[in-house]
């Protein structure tokens, strides 16, 4: 099990990637940049698991924090409004 990479308030940026197969990230949020709001811990790749691979080694998981304005530009809602999504680690990077 790999030690996280990152800590809460970390800024970080969703990879825009789009790899063929099984993928637990969601479209609407690659590209985006965000903030990790905690580690969840660490799990066995759903990716992998999703083709009967036993998922090892463990990913550490984070909820990584998103501006509503960023994911939908046209919303209208509260400025500060946010979504919560967990992200493995192999799909986000540091934000600099």
């Amino acid at each position: 099990m790999a030690d996280p990479l990152f800590k809460t308030g970390d800024k970080v940026r969703i990879r825009d990637a789009y790899p063929i197969g099984h993928c637990r990230t969601p479209f609407y949020t690659r590209g985006l940049k965000g903030e990790i709001e905690r580690y969840c811990g660490s799990f066995a790749n759903p990716e992998e698991l999703a083709y009967r691979r036993d998922g090892q080694p463990a990913v550490p998981l984070y909820r990584v924090r998103l501006p509503m304005q960023k994911i939908w530009p046209d919303y209208t809602g509260a400025p500060l409004d946010t979504l919560e999504v967990e992200i493995f680690e192999h799909w986000l990077e540091h934000d600099t």
